[in-house]
């Protein structure tokens, strides 16, 4: 091999080197609500009402269903390598309480030992009565259209005798 045709290999091959090891670097995301410190900290219980809390902070990730005394900011960080799934990182939720008159009355903060992670049992759900596979459900119904007792068409051809 000469000097040239190794040096004629040697750039395509650090290219591919380059995007092989882009594809290990961790990717990070943010999901939800931005929390600025200094804006969470101005927000005062028993001064400040709902119409200056959305003044301040900005429309709620979420409201409260049962109680609408309650507006939560969700804020989520995660990251991943290449096509795995999202390990979260870090999350921060904000539970501020409003009264009946709509006054702040408590700012919550909480982490990620307040979220709940769940493991189905397996990847099909659980349901009573017959087990069926994909070929009995495709093929079931193949003699049972126009039986007798079966609700399918009408004996005879389908000519209407007296």
């Amino acid at each position: 091999m000469t000097l040239f045709s190794a040096r004629s290999l040697l750039g395509p091959a650090l290219i591919l080197a380059g995007v092989a090891a882009g594809g290990c670097t961790p990717l990070r995301s943010h999901q939800g609500y931005v929390i600025d410190a200094d804006l969470v900290n101005s927000v005062q219980p028993g001064v400040d009402t709902r119409q200056s809390v959305l003044q301040v902070l900005g429309k709620p990730t979420l409201t409260s269903q049962f109680n609408q005394g309650d507006w939560y900011y969700v804020s989520r960080d995660a990251r991943n390598f290449a096509y795995n799934n999202p390990h979260v990182k870090s999350q921060t939720t904000l539970r501020i309480s409003f009264d009946g008159k709509g006054t702040v009355t408590g700012i919550h903060r909480t982490g990620i030992e307040q979220t709940a992670s769940i493991s189905p049992m397996q990847k099909t759900t659980p349901t009573l009565g017959r087990k069926s596979s994909f070929f009995s459900e495709l093929f079931g119904n193949i003699g049972t259209v126009g039986a007798v007792g079966g609700g399918g068409g009408q004996q005879g051809g389908g000519r209407n005798t007296p």
